[in-house]
């Protein structure tokens, strides 16, 4: 059965004495790439000297697009995998699980050189399946409903404010037209710094956790134990 919860710490590694008092959360975005929202995005993110993860879907990936890729992982931001056509993938086979996610993975590689280590379902909607199929770490991540337009950039800054936590996923969306999110982070990164949060990107989170992915598992956040 797979699992929906924080991450473990692994038995071996040490956690220096540092790295127990920071107070750590990750932003990522779905949905992209484009031209336009994640390119506010990720100027957002560079004002406030911030990095992020971007979940791509295959689709969306074309020569402009890639070049958008290209500068978030020049960025220190980095490039997951988000399915190829964002259909719902508990109703597929176990040969179009793998195609949807090669053909994503093939073009993240194409255009950035590097192989994404982490998945998110679209719609967060998973099964055994997919788990069994899927050879990634699953992300799911604290949403707050930044895909509905009547929630404004003040309602959301407010809801990405009450959701921190050290270890902390955050699932947004770069997706064309969001740029009330983009407000909204540009409201919400100053407070957070002020209280004492450090962001960092999800493979970046697992390291500083001291968290071994495990298989059958989809992350929000990630506990220190």
């Amino acid at each position: 059965m797979f699992t929906a919860c924080s991450g473990k710490k692994a038995a071996s590694a040490d956690v220096k004495e540092s790295q127990k008092e920071e107070k750590l959360v990750c932003l990522s975005f779905d949905d992209g790439p484009n031209t336009t929202t994640t390119v506010a995005m990720l100027d957002m993110l560079q004002k406030h000297n911030v990095v992020g993860s971007f979940f791509v879907i295959g689709n969306n990936i074309n020569e402009q697009s890639a070049e958008v890729m290209k500068r978030t992982v020049e960025m220190g931001c980095d490039i997951q995998n988000h399915s190829f056509s964002h259909g719902d993938m508990t109703k597929l086979s176990e040969e179009e699980l793998k195609e949807e996610i090669q053909k994503t993975t093939d073009l993240i590689v194409k255009y950035i050189g590097v192989e994404p280590n982490y998945f998110r379902p679209p719609y967060i909607s998973h099964n055994q399946t997919m788990h069994e199929t899927i050879d990634l770490t699953f992300i799911s991540g604290a949403g707050i409903e930044d895909w509905v337009p009547s929630i404004d950039a003040q309602e959301r800054a407010k809801r990405i404010l009450d959701l921190a936590k050290d270890g902390l996923i955050y699932l947004l969306h770069d997706m064309p037209g969001n740029e009330a999110t983009v407000e909204a982070l540009d409201i919400a990164i100053p407070q957070l710094k002020e209280q004492g949060y450090q962001f960092v990107t999800v493979p970046e989170l697992f390291k500083a956790k001291n968290i071994t992915p495990e298989k059958g598992t989809i992350y929000t956040y990630l506990l220190k134990e």
